[in-house]
Order: C-alpha cells, then sequence, then structure tokens
C-alpha cells in the first residue's frame, strides 16, 4: 500500500515585521506542490528568501510559473541580467542607477507586476549590494488614525523623470526629455487592495502630491518614505552565491545598496505579472 506524504511548507520569521526564510528543498519548491502556500506568505510578510537555493536559469523560470503568470522582460523569455555594469548591461545600465534609491516598481503601468524573483550569481564584495526591502503594509497599519485620516485620499504624481534627479541632479535637458517620455500617472498615496489590505504606494518617482502647497508636499512624501525605512519595517539582505529572494512589488519598495559598478555584481531577475490594476 503506497503512502502519500504531504508536502509542507517550512519557513521562519527574519524580523516581526517583514521578511521569512523559506527552508524548503529545490525539489519541493519546483513541484508546485507548495506554491499556494508561498503566495499566501508572500503578501504576509513582504519578502521571502530561499537562502543557497541554487537554481539554474531555466529552474528560476519553471519556479516563476508555479507561483503565476511569467512576464519575461526579453524578446527570448530568458531571464534578466541585473547589473550596473555596462559591458554586461548597455541597455539599461544607466536606467537601473534609480534602482538604487527606494521605489516600486511599475508605478507608471495600469497594473503593476505582482512580484520579482532575483538570484544572486555574483556578490559583489562583503559590505555593499545588499538590496533593502520596506513592508509598506505595515509601515501604514502603524500609522495613527489621524494620520491614517489625512493621507488616506490624497494622490501623487508618480513619474520615473523624478528618480533622475536623484543621482544626477544636473542632467542635460535631452535625457529629461527622454525620461519624461517613458510616461507617468496619478497614484493613491494609500492603495486600498481588493483583499480590504492597505499600503503605501511612495518612492522615487513620486513627483508630488496633488492640490497641496510644494512644501507640503514634500514633507509628506519624504517624511513617509523616512517612516516606512524605519528599522522596524526593512530588512537589508547580504547576498550569497544561490541566494532567491522573492518580493511583493504591491506592497513592498526595494532598492540596491551601492556597489562599484566595475566589482562584476550579477543578479538574475523574473517576475509575475500583475494580477490587480492600481485602486482609483
Amino acid at each position: 500500500m503506497s503512502v502519500v506524504t504531504e508536502t509542507k511548507l517550512k519557513s521562519e520569521n527574519i524580523k516581526p515585521k517583514i521578511g521569512s526564510r523559506v527552508l524548503n528543498s529545490k525539489e519541493e519548491l519546483l513541484s508546485g506542490d507548495i506554491a499556494g502556500d508561498i503566495r499566501d506568505l508572500l503578501e504576509a510578510r513582504g519578502v521571502l528568501v530561499f537562502p543557497q537555493i541554487n537554481f539554474t536559469e531555466e529552474e528560476q523560470i519553471a519556479f516563476t510559473r508555479t507561483l503565476g503568470k511569467y512576464a519575461p522582460e526579453t524578446q527570448d523569455g530568458s531571464v534578466s541580467k541585473i547589473t550596473l555594469d555596462v559591458k554586461e548591461n548597455p541597455s539599461s545600465a544607466e536606467y537601473l542607477k534609480g534602482s538604487l534609491y527606494w521605489h516600486i516598481d511599475g508605478t507608471r503601468n495600469e497594473v503593476p507586476i505582482l512580484a520579482s524573483l532575483l538570484s544572486c550569481k555574483v556578490p559583489s564584495p562583503k559590505g555593499t549590494g545588499n538590496t533593502g526591502f520596506s513592508n509598506t503594509y505595515a509601515a501604514y497599519d502603524d500609522l495613527t488614525d489621524e494620520e491614517k485620516a489625512e493621507y488616506g485620499e490624497l494622490k501623487v504624481l508618480h513619474a520615473p523623470w523624478a528618480s533622475l534627479f536623484y543621482y544626477e541632479p544636473e542632467p542635460p535637458l535631452a535625457k529629461v526629455k527622454g525620461m519624461q517620455a517613458i510616461g507617468e500617472k496619478v497614484l493613491p498615496l494609500v492603495w486600498e487592495h481588493k483583499s480590504g489590505r492597505k499600503s503605501l504606494v511612495l518612492g522615487c518617482t513620486c513627483h508630488h502630491v496633488l492640490d497641496v502647497p510644494h512644501d507640503k508636499s514634500a514633507q509628506i512624501i519624504h517624511g513617509l518614505r523616512e517612516w516606512a525605512t524605519r528599522p522596524e519595517f526593512t530588512y537589508s539582505h547580504e547576498w550569497e552565491v544561490g541566494d532567491l529572494v522573492i518580493w511583493d512589488n504591491t506592497g513592498t519598495m526595494h532598492r540596491a545598496e551601492w556597489y562599484d559598478p566595475g566589482c562584476g555584481r550579477m543578479m538574475l531577475r523574473t517576475k509575475l505579472e500583475g494580477e490587480e490594476p492600481w485602486a482609483e
């Protein structure tokens, strides 16, 4: 008589308000048997770390597909190389400089991606090149009732070109126009999700709060970013070869922490297609 053994998700929390490590084997992850549990944990914790799981490129894509619809960024459907090294990434290394500042991906799109999966092939030297994460669900939950009422109805213009001034304060006009051509979008400062949970929509693409004086707008945007990136809401992952990290792009900000572009740091990224449009 055969005995069917049910695969169970094995995890441990990294910090009280953000992050969990998933400790299942590669085979268990690729089977898809615990994909639903992984997705539930991702929404609850914001960031999931799979220490030294050592997926091949094909396995990373296969694992991504167990969790939802794979959203390839390349014409041939392969993983994306994430590096600031212009020799390895000539087409987007310049644009990726904005990734060194807190942001949410896809703020100009109708439907932002659900999640990103990043694996480490070549880490930067110790002490550099971590990836930081901020749980904007938890940051919203810990606001006072008065703050929730103040921010709940505000709208913010998000524009990728706004992030340019973080790393190049005096850009040439041609570069400004090129970034502006990417587009922009008005989004709620507080996103009420279909689940009923609420998260803050922040980051370096924030240009200004609508219908608010510019000095007050700056105080709101930068004050809330400062709040959401407090230690209790954030986790900084120090990469080891073979690590995989998933983050919920709909309720988590992220940033690459500084590293020497010539050090060889190389990450491979896959994405899950978005399933929920921005709230109106």
